[in-house]
């Protein structure tokens, strides 16, 4: 595995991820925002594997409105919907198609 290295000779005095802002009314996303939701649904897939009636989105919009922005929680869990594969994939979740509301929201905070 190729491995980068800083160099040796960074400037003095650079923030550490403790002093830099994590949040400008744009989300900044950490490690474990991708982690956990994605952890969560590799267990949900194990444990579900024969069951084609739910659905864990990760980073998925979630729209409740027609003329509203979508929620994007970091996971979401909805039972009672059909799990669809390859090219059916849903782009979003919208509660007006799938008439189910999740039972579930994951939100990781920075």
């Amino acid at each position: 595995m190729l491995e980068y290295k800083l160099p040796n000779k960074l400037p003095k005095n650079l923030p550490s991820a403790e002093e830099l802002p994590d949040s400008d009314d744009n989300p900044v996303d950490n490690e474990l925002q991708e982690l956990l939701p994605g952890l969560l649904k590799a267990i949900l897939l194990i444990l579900w594997a024969d069951r084609m009636d739910w659905l864990f989105g990760v980073d998925m919009g979630i729209y409740y409105h027609s003329e509203q922005p979508p929620i994007v929680p970091d996971g979401f869990l909805s039972l009672g919907v059909e799990r669809f594969y390859d090219e059916e994939l849903r782009p979003s979740y919208v509660l007006w198609d799938e008439n189910v509301v999740p039972i579930f929201a994951l939100e990781v905070v920075s």
